[in-house]
């Protein structure tokens, strides 16, 4: 791998995993503690952020892209790429339609207790994937 490409690539990977640790990890659970913010406000904020974090997240993929794809890459390079890319676009077109429609559901007026949905853990399983695919990517890239 080419010395800028991985610089390039480490450095978007490093500020992608960042935002996830950010956002999902800390961000997310803890509005909910806040004072005053109840489940439909929290529900508010969180979409506007995720869709944000998910733009952010699909910029910079593109950006590992581009750089894996430029500087020749070994094979771990390469699949850890995808198992990032992939999941993220599988948040994006798969798990987060459900989680809208029930956010949609609850800003509604109904009781967020009254049907549950597994979309929330299959959301959070697949970010502990993506995390830890792009621990191992940057530290690769950093490494070449």
């Amino acid at each position: 791998m080419n010395s800028v490409s991985a610089a390039v690539g480490g450095a978007a990977t490093f500020v992608w995993l960042g935002m996830v640790l950010a956002i999902s990890f800390i961000e997310a659970p803890l509005k909910f503690r806040a004072p005053g913010v109840t489940i439909p406000i929290g529900l508010g904020i969180g979409r506007l952020v995720f869709r944000a974090l998910n733009a952010a997240e699909a910029m910079l993929a593109i950006v590992v892209i581009v750089a894996v794809a430029t500087g020749s890459p070994g094979p771990v390079v390469v699949a850890l790429t995808v198992v990032a890319a992939v999941v993220l676009a599988i948040q994006i077109a798969v798990v987060r339609p459900p989680l809208n429609r029930r956010s949609d559901r609850v800003l509604s007026g109904e009781d967020p207790a009254r049907h549950r949905s597994r979309a929330h853990l299959y959301y959070v399983a697949l970010e502990v994937v993506k995390v830890v695919s792009l621990l191992a990517l940057g530290c690769l890239l950093q490494a070449a």
